[in-house]
């Protein structure tokens, strides 16, 4: 794996996306974008709308993945989130939050889905 920042989010976006349709997710989207930030995946599971944070790690110092979501990213997230809502009519659909965290400190993906990771936040 290439060790570049933007090339090693981009592997585990798609190792995300892979390991979201393997568990039954239909992606709707990639880095869905807009003027407040983006998004890495957009999927559904079921009936509900999911807005996907893929965080990816190939060592140990930067710590564990899945805490590298913080309040602040949330906050954004919240805003990118209602955004996409809005411009695509999707006010009315459920929708909730996950992470996947991905792994590489032992040398392949560990993957791990975190659903409804957190609560949509205002700050």
């Amino acid at each position: 794996m290439q060790t570049e920042p933007r090339q090693i989010g981009k592997s585990g976006e798609s190792l995300a996306a892979d390991y979201l349709r393997k568990h039954g997710y239909r992606i709707l989207e990639l880095n869905a974008r807009s003027r407040l930030g983006e998004i890495d995946i957009v999927a559904m599971d079921g009936q509900t709308l999911v807005f996907v944070e893929v965080k990816t790690r190939l060592s140990p110092d930067y710590g564990n993945p899945k805490l590298a979501v913080t309040p602040h990213k949330q906050s954004r997230l919240t805003r990118v989130a209602l955004a996409y809502l809005k411009k695509h009519h999707l006010l009315h659909c459920k929708a909730r939050f996950d992470v996947v965290a991905i792994d590489w400190t032992q040398g392949s993906p560990q993957i791990e889905l975190v659903q409804n990771a957190f609560e949509a936040t205002r700050r």
